[in-house]
């Protein structure tokens, strides 16, 4: 698998190039993880429904491909797009969600951090409040879109929405948890797991 590191990105321009690398690649394509970031946005979800961007401002509103409702991206939260041939691997877009859960809540445990899953409501929480979400795509047995996980950002944004459709919904980030936290490595951290339990499931 190939971590790519790509920095501070448009998350539109960002959005295509999965597109255009996933109707690109054959069987023996090389599954990439590429660790992003992105300049402030709001992405629906293809299931997303209007009523759940509750505030509008001068933060665009992009309509995704992915599965979930609305979320927001901004400057300090690391985005780790999967793309990976899950169907190569043998393994079903359940199972992979499960994987990437596992795989953030290792990080979390790594700092002294106990998260926990909700039933019915992807991503890793911290005391009922979410600091990770989850949302893919599936095309041609393999993915692409991923997660987001916030490290040390502006959270005020969410509260312009309900966050991954939930009214209500707390929000949480690694840097009101612990001390010390650097974007660049968590995203290595967290990388080098998610390779881990996605290619020995």
């Amino acid at each position: 698998m190939q971590i790519k590191r790509i920095g501070l990105q448009d998350y539109a321009q960002t959005w295509e190039a999965m597109r255009e690398f996933t109707a690109s690649r054959g069987q023996n394509t090389d599954d990439q993880l590429w660790i992003v970031e992105h300049p402030a946005v709001f992405t629906q979800g293809i299931s997303g429904k209007s009523e759940n961007l509750l505030r509008r401002g001068d933060i665009a509103v992009v309509q995704s491909d992915r599965g979930g409702q609305i979320t927001y991206h901004g400057p300090g939260q690391l985005v780790i797009y999967c793309l990976i041939d899950i169907k190569r691997l043998g393994i079903g877009i359940k199972k992979m969600v499960a994987l990437m859960e596992l795989a953030i809540m290792d990080l979390l445990k790594s700092y002294a951090i106990k998260s926990h899953l909700k039933k019915g409501a992807h991503g890793v929480y911290v005391n009922d409040a979410k600091i990770a979400a989850i949302g893919l795509k599936v095309k041609n047995g393999t993915t692409y879109h991923g997660l987001s996980l916030n490290v040390k950002m502006d959270l005020s944004p969410f509260k312009q929405i309900n966050p991954c459709g939930y009214q209500g919904l707390l929000v949480t980030q690694l840097a009101d948890l612990t001390d010390n936290v650097q974007l660049k490595t968590i995203g290595d951290e967290l990388s080098l797991l998610l390779n881990k339990y996605v290619t020995r499931n």
